[in-house]
């Protein structure tokens, strides 16, 4: 992998892993938000969803101190797609193989239903632990050491509040 490359993936791994801090915190701080999603790049994170521009800015700005102090497990949240990415594909293809077995078999799709409905529901709880693991280690960053917060812009879409939050490198990482 091209040194580039790899610093994009570092990038957007630590954007998510504050992503995650910043919405977690936020949550905390005020209970009636009742739907907010977020998505990360290279260049920072956006945030959907009824948030006020300045109660996001100081939910950022303390979750990456937080994550700069080593509060790492804000960098993992239980609604990440990467969860629901994995709890998906393994629940799915628990259901496509055990069709399979069962037509194979010749059985009638009366006899395959519960067995494909545990399949998928025992794949659902292994999924869970699996995807969050999978954040931890390939799709979210808590090392923040070397990040700060830039501009926050918002941008309304009918209904629909949509924040970007820019965060940069210091300038001794940038090197």
């Amino acid at each position: 992998m091209s040194h580039y490359l790899r610093h994009l993936v570092r990038r957007v791994r630590q954007n998510h892993g504050l992503e995650h801090a910043t919405i977690t915190l936020l949550m905390q701080r005020h209970r009636h938000l009742a739907l907010v999603a977020g998505r990360s790049n290279h260049r920072g994170f956006f945030v959907y969803g009824d948030v006020d521009t300045d109660a996001l800015a100081q939910a950022a700005q303390t979750a990456l101190a937080r994550l700069q102090q080593g509060d790492a497990h804000l960098a993992i949240h239980p609604n990440c797609g990467t969860n629901l990415v994995t709890m998906g594909a393994l629940s799915g293809a628990a259901a496509l193989l055990t069709a399979a077995v069962g037509q194979r078999h010749r059985l009638s799709w009366l006899d395959q239903f519960p067995v494909v409905v545990l399949s998928s529901v025992l794949a659902l709880v292994v999924g869970r632990p699996l995807g969050m693991a999978l954040q931890r280690h390939v799709t979210t960053s808590a090392d923040a050491g070397n990040l700060r917060l830039g501009a926050i812009s918002r941008w309304q879409l009918g209904r629909l509040k949509v924040h970007f939050v820019r965060v940069e490198e210091t300038a001794e990482a940038a090197q």
